[in-house]
């Protein structure tokens, strides 16, 4: 069986943006599990997503306030088709990404993580996959906005795309 996978993070509303992007609550409903990497910003993104999500996972981000931080936690674990998630907001900095990751999360599959905006797909040395899906409202520096979906289907990972806005 597999289950389909919406991976989120640094939303910043209403910092960033008033509202999510309409093609991100398309992907709520049409996903079994949303993940979000942190930095909602507001407990109301995070009360609507919970509403419509059929599971919803989540951590708090630097910018989350008090509120949020009683609601979520810093690391999130989930399995999901025979794959250990972790789900963290800060990784540090890319260089020496995959080694502190191997180090920090030894019995995981699929680390996901936010904070830099930056969309990210790499393998450590132990092969553990790491995956930021951007950011659906601050692009930053980057071309687009993005998230990102995925399938786990029976211990492995499918259809990884980043959607850009």
């Amino acid at each position: 069986m597999a289950t389909r996978m919406l991976l989120i993070s640094d939303t910043h509303v209403p910092k960033r943006a008033r509202r999510l992007p309409d093609a991100v609550w398309a992907a709520v409903d049409a996903v079994d599990v949303v993940v979000h990497a942190g930095d909602w910003v507001d407990v109301a993104t995070l009360d609507a997503i919970e509403s419509r999500a059929k599971r919803l996972v989540g951590v708090v981000g630097n910018n989350d306030g008090p509120d949020l931080r009683k609601r979520l936690p810093e690391v999130a674990r989930l399995s999901v088709e025979g794959l250990r998630f972790a789900v963290v907001h800060e990784t540090g900095s890319a260089t020496g990404r995959e080694r502190r990751a191997d180090a920090a999360f030894p019995d995981t599959d699929v680390l996901v993580f936010g904070h830099s905006h930056i969309p990210w797909d790499s393998v450590t040395p132990n092969g553990m996959r790491l995956l930021n899906p951007g950011s659906p409202t601050d692009r930053r520096r980057q071309p687009h906005c993005t998230f990102l979906t995925l399938v786990a289907d029976s211990g492995e990972l499918r259809d990884v795309e980043f959607v850009a806005l």
